[in-house]
């Protein structure tokens, strides 16, 4: 992975697009990020796991790491990353390395995924969560085509899921090379929201979204009359609906299951409703089938960002 890196640029745009040394003797920018990149990758979860790659001097000198400077250096440099522009500098090599990736496929359209995902910390300055822990509320918005990350955007624990998702899906557009763009729109309900349903059908975007179970889609899901069997105990059926803000009606396909829930010894019979909302002209079994396809383009590699790639790990830092 240490070759690929290098041979895709990414010590050469770190040093080119992320702030500099203060002075002439001080480490490159490079001498920092790339280290930790081989660290985390090698199943590292802390700073200090980076003196087993300065021990390595097998590594150190397949990957030109002459210079590594120490843990405590390091850790100063990331404190001070976020108050000089370093993140927007990491979001332009990250937008190198992914225009010169796609340049290279066959694709001219893609689907994206977004999804914010809670990480728990324990820094003083963390925020509560909606889950009830402290910490981060990062979003992330993958291409299913490829699985490579289009945008990532640090947020504080106590801002809300639903934030600013419209911005994030034009950034994330904004990322693609020249001749390369979003046809497609998946995500939870977290952003059910006219604005982005409104964007999606204004620029041809196909999109399926998870709606929320509030009163108006409720009062939809009581009118519907076409259920039909849908796999071993469910049923399934769509309907068209609008929000107050949407300048188009649009589709919502419902899936109703029956469930059982014990109360006081006593088996309580129920149905539980999964509604989303789209644009497509499919049969409601292939969307809703596309749909959860972003448990394993998005949700799962998320957690691989996680817990492989030691993400939780650095926002301790």
């Amino acid at each position: 992975m240490g070759e690929f890196a290098i041979g895709m640029g990414i010590k050469r745009y770190l040093d080119k697009d992320l702030p500099g040394p203060g002075s002439g003797t001080g480490y490159k920018v490079s001498e920092h990020i790339f280290p930790l990149i081989i660290m985390l990758n090698g199943g590292g979860r802390a700073l200090e796991d980076i003196r087993e790659i300065r021990r390595d001097m097998g590594l150190r000198e397949l990957l030109g790491l002459n210079e590594i400077p120490s843990t405590d250096a390091t850790g100063k440099w990331l404190h001070r990353a976020g108050e000089n522009g370093a993140l927007e500098g990491l979001a332009k090599v990250n937008r190198r390395l992914l225009k010169k990736a796609l340049k290279k496929d066959k694709y001219r359209g893609y689907a994206l995924d977004i999804d914010a995902t809670g990480i728990e910390a324990h820094k003083q300055e963390a925020k509560m969560t909606y889950k009830g822990y402290k910490g981060y509320m990062p979003i992330v918005g993958h291409l299913a085509e490829n699985g490579l990350i289009v945008g990532e955007e640090f947020r504080e624990g106590n801002e809300s899921p639903a934030s600013r998702n419209l911005e994030f899906l034009k950034y994330c557009e904004k990322q693609l090379p020249k001749g390369k763009k979003i046809k497609a729109f998946r995500a939870d309900s977290a952003s059910y929201q006219a604005k982005i349903i409104n964007y999606c059908q204004s620029k041809g975007i196909k999109f399926a979204i998870g709606a929320d179970m509030d009163k108006a889609v409720v009062e939809v899901i009581k009118g519907i009359k076409n259920w039909r069997p849908y796999q071993n105990n469910g049923y399934i059926a769509d309907t068209i609906h609008c929000m107050n803000k949407t300048d188009q009606a649009f589709r919502l396909i419902v899936i109703r299951r029956p469930y059982q829930r014990k109360l006081i010894g006593k088996e309580d019979s129920a149905d539980k409703y999964i509604a989303i909302a789209t644009n497509m002209e499919d049969r409601a079994e292939d969307v809703i089938r596309w749909y959860n396809q972003r448990g394993e383009y998005s949700e799962n590699r998320i957690k691989e960002l996680r817990f492989w790639y030691g993400k939780d790990a650095l926002w301790e830092v």
